[in-house]
């Protein structure tokens, strides 16, 4: 540890320090100078590489400010789309530690002309379906255009008086989170209008797994526009260079994007979201367990939404109360103005303190369907959708063991990987 800490912290200053000496002892100016801008570098290299903290690239100004130097700019983003004032190796920020993208690209005079906002809305108070309207941002004055609901992808109007794009959302790397469709419109939109995509990458917080059912392009939607597993492992730059790589853009078309990637980031990082996604993953529990439960929206059964602890428990006013001891009633609240069994009381299980998971976990869905006292209305139509394939409720519906529904799955996340290894930025 203490050799650790010598190599990180005592050695760049020692460095540091030979060179001030080296500096103080020329006699020439020119030699003074160039002394000046290896201390620079020295430091700048410090910095960087015995750092483990992930900067995402949203920080990293100076590499696509450049970029954006006498352009109209256009962004996607929503409230999770900021720059830090420092660097935390906890993550955990204070609201007043880091400033909006816009703001910020404001304050640098970038010519801002309007905002793109996805699911949830700019600031990300809408619930989860709800409509997201058009308008203007009362702090910024700068034009909102929605990209959920009627117009889910760019037009040409819309596009028309822009000469880049910069897409900075936060995404938490599960094929139904609708982010990555947006991605997709945009990429595709953009394209088609031959204006660049700059991506501003952030972390994959289920980043470190894949699993799932590939998705059967016979069940393409808005919650699973590819043929990937429901956890993919890639961070939103990775996944963009797939979409291009792939040719899943209407007519194959190529989208030319540019990716800014983070430093200091790994695939089996821990990183601690400092702000939330969504109105309804509230935290890191739900996060890790959303790629498990968010199937139960396609059921009978709440996930938790009108809730405070969404995506980190389930129940219905459907299942054996025989078998479930945790009991609670949904009420409206942000981000859920119409939970489902609004104010019944729904039994069900509390998972809030149980360990992460690193790979989807189908035993609650499984077991919900088992004490269903009404297994014809337990699944909707939607569940399909949300599955990508007919063949996981088919599965469940037939009693085979998660075990066996697993190992339908084995080819497909072979194959998938393959595929992955082509694009991935991060180890």
């Amino acid at each position: 540890m203490r050799l650790s800490i010598f190599k990180n912290r005592v050695f760049p200053i020692i460095i540091v320090f030979v060179l001030v000496m080296i500096s103080c002892g020329s006699k020439s100016k020119n030699d003074s100078a160039q002394n000046n801008e290896i201390l620079k570098q020295v430091q700048d290299d410090s910095n960087s590489k015995f750092s483990d903290d992930i900067i995402v690239a949203a920080n990293r100004t100076d590499a696509y400010l450049p970029l954006l130097k006498g352009k109209r700019v256009g962004i996607i983003a929503n409230q999770t789309s900021v720059v830090f004032k420092e660097i935390a190796s906890s993550q955990v920020y204070q609201n007043d530690n880091y400033t909006h993208l816009v703001d910020t690209l404001l304050q640098r005079n970038v010519n801002i002309k309007k905002v793109f906002a996805p699911e949830h809305g700019f600031r990300g108070k809408a619930d989860a379906g709800e409509l997201v309207k058009d308008g203007i941002d009362t702090k910024t004055n700068l034009p909102i255009v929605s990209l959920y609901g009627k117009n889910k992808k760019p037009s040409p109007e819309q596009l028309a008086d822009l000469d880049v794009v910069i897409f900075d959302i936060q995404d938490v790397g599960a094929r139904f989170y609708t982010y990555i469709s947006s991605l997709h419109y945009v990429m595709e939109a953009c394209a088609e209008a031959n204006i660049p995509v700059i991506i501003l990458d952030r972390p994959n917080p289920n980043g470190n797994y894949i699993d799932g059912p590939i998705l059967e392009p016979a069940h393409k939607s808005f919650v699973g526009m590819h043929p990937i597993p429901v956890v993919h492992g890639m961070t939103i730059g990775e996944y963009a260079k797939m979409i291009n790589g792939q040719g899943w853009l209407e007519n194959k078309i190529t989208c030319d994007i540019t990716v800014i990637e983070m430093q200091n980031y790994a695939h089996d990082k821990t990183y601690n979201l400092p702000i939330k996604p969504s109105p309804n993953l509230p935290n890191d529990k739900s996060i890790n367990l959303y790629p498990s439960l968010c199937f139960f929206e396609g059921t009978n059964v709440n996930a938790g939404r009108g809730t405070s602890k969404q995506f980190q428990i389930y129940g219905s006013p459907y299942l054996d109360k025989t078998v479930y001891s945790f009991k609670y009633i949904p009420m409206p609240n942000e981000g859920a103005k119409y939970p489902k069994h609004d104010g019944i009381l729904c039994y069900g299980e509390d998972l809030s303190e149980r360990k992460n998971l690193n790979q989807i976990d189908l035993s609650y869905l499984i077991k919900a369907y088992k004490n269903s006292i009404d297994k014809k209305i337990f699944f909707n139509d939607f569940f399909t959708n949300l599955a990508g394939t007919k063949a996981l409720r088919m599965q469940i519906e037939s009693g085979v063991s998660e075990k066996e529904i697993k190992e339908t799955w084995v080819d497909g996340l072979k194959k998938f990987r393959t595929v992955r290894a082509q694009y991935l930025i991060y180890e």
